[in-house]
């Protein structure tokens, strides 16, 4: 069982940033896919971004494009979440999430399916 901790939300101004951490309890390289997902209460859970850990390979939804960046950091065993340009609708909880499955062909990385572990969330509040 691998464990997600996730911390480094906040609130903040709209046109602000806020940079997430999630931290796995085994070693990242372990991990296929890790990716960062939101949900507002009453609201599915959507996928914002995520990567392919072996290759770097990063995916984003289009809500976000060219203002999350999504990155690792194998020293410091932990995956980050950069939020530039912060909007009023960016405020969700974030979960981070991992998969440790070897099959990579046909992957949607953005969907919750694809993944079996998942933190606790961290909540992002950005005010107008």
């Amino acid at each position: 069982q691998v464990q997600l901790v996730e911390s480094g939300g906040g609130s903040v101004q709209a046109g602000g940033s806020l940079r997430l951490f999630c931290a796995p309890s085994t070693n990242i390289y372990s991990l296929s896919f890790m990716g960062w997902f939101r949900q507002a209460p009453g609201k599915e859970r959507e996928g914002v971004a995520a990567i392919y850990i072996s290759g770097g390979y990063t995916y984003y939804a289009d809500s976000v494009k060219g203002r999350f960046t999504i990155s690792q950091d194998n020293a410091k065993n932990t995956l980050y979440l950069q939020m530039n340009s912060l909007k009023p609708e960016d405020t969700d909880m974030y979960y981070c999430a991992a998969d440790g499955g070897t099959r990579i062909a046909g992957r949607r990385p953005l969907q919750v399916y694809e993944y079996n572990y998942w933190g606790q969330g961290t909540q992002v509040t950005v005010s107008s």
